[in-house]
């Protein structure tokens, strides 16, 4: 997805979809790639970054001369940053391109969004890059940086791009040089491109990206997006047990009873200690295995029987010390 053509395949490619009711079945494959690729489970902080998106995208489209306002998704891992971060994007290609039909026997397709991944040790020069990768904008070794990002810029804002969703922005370290550099590439990049600018990464309030002169005029810019572990009960409302259910709602397993997993809420916030990327994956895996073994629900001894990642199982099954 960090190409264009990448994209396009990705947001124009209908998502899974649960059975409807009277439809033929699905066959055994059909079901198990099903389970395997899932619905997006909308939870509190999708449909916030969903509405914040929206205004400030509405907030900066008339706005020349200085960086627009920006979004920072930020969360533990498996905690459904970058899901999140897909989603909107996808939303704002397709809504875009309702608005915006290429003209008949036009091979031109909209391009109202750019994902680009920070790469691991970035530098300004690797990161500009990536941008340049995204629209196919040819570069050579000779090439400066700064002949990149004028490159860049003059594409994007002809080919019309209004949202850049970057990911992985918790690998930016300001103290550094290179890091100082590529924060300050970032800085240009929003003053220079008509776009609303949105990040996702790791934890990003304790890292070094919110420190010093150039942290401090992010975090002024930016609104941050909590994405971390739901919780268990909030208030009167219990938002964890709301997302087991459309979770178990959306599964495609003929002997499962509905009911059974929001029972076990206490169980599952226990194993998965809220986060919503460990909680799809347990129940995902277990409806593959029900499938596999003909049993075609899933019961507490079988999400148990579940391996998860190794953030989950260690907070699952702490490690006893020995004396």
């Amino acid at each position: 997805m960090t190409t264009w053509q990448g994209w396009q395949r990705f947001a124009t490619t209908d998502p899974p979809a649960p059975p409807r009711p009277g439809e033929a079945p699905r066959s055994t494959e059909e079901r198990l790639a099903y389970h395997s690729a899932f619905v997006t489970i909308r939870t509190p902080a999708l449909s916030q970054l969903a509405a914040q998106v929206r205004t400030l995208m509405i907030l900066g489209r008339h706005q020349q001369t200085t960086a627009r306002p920006s979004l920072i998704v930020t969360g533990p891992a498996a905690a459904g940053k970058t899901t999140a971060l897909l989603n909107v994007g996808r939303s704002c290609h397709l809504a875009h391109a309702r608005k915006n039909p290429a003209p008949p026997g036009s091979d031109h397709a909209a391009t109202p969004v750019a994902y680009v991944l920070v790469p691991p040790g970035a530098t300004a020069k690797t990161l500009i890059t990536e941008f340049a990768r995204y629209l196919g904008i040819p570069t050579t070794t000779r090439m400066t940086q700064t002949q990149i990002t004028d490159a860049v810029c003059h594409t994007y804002t002809a080919a019309g791009v209004q949202l850049v969703l970057i990911d992985e922005i918790h690998r930016l370290n300001p103290r550094t040089t290179t890091g100082a550099q590529t924060a300050d590439l970032i800085k240009d990049l929003t003053e220079r491109l008509p776009a609303t600018f949105v990040y996702a990464g790791i934890n990003v309030t304790d890292t070094p990206l919110f420190t010093g002169t150039r942290g401090a005029q992010l975090a002024g810019r930016a609104t941050l997006i909590d994405c971390g572990p739901l919780p268990a009960r909030h208030g009167t409302r219990e938002p964890f047990r709301d997302v087991i259910t459309d979770i178990e709602n959306a599964l495609d397993l003929h002997q499962h009873k509905p009911g059974t997993l929001p029972r076990h809420a206490p169980y599952l916030h226990q194993r998965t200690a809220g986060r919503i990327g460990s909680l799809t994956r347990l129940i995902r895996q277990a409806a593959i295995t029900a499938i596999h073994d003909g049993t075609e629900r899933i019961t507490k001894a079988a999400l148990d029987a579940v391996r998860l990642d190794h953030l989950a199982e260690t907070h699952h099954r702490p490690r006893t010390r020995t004396r």
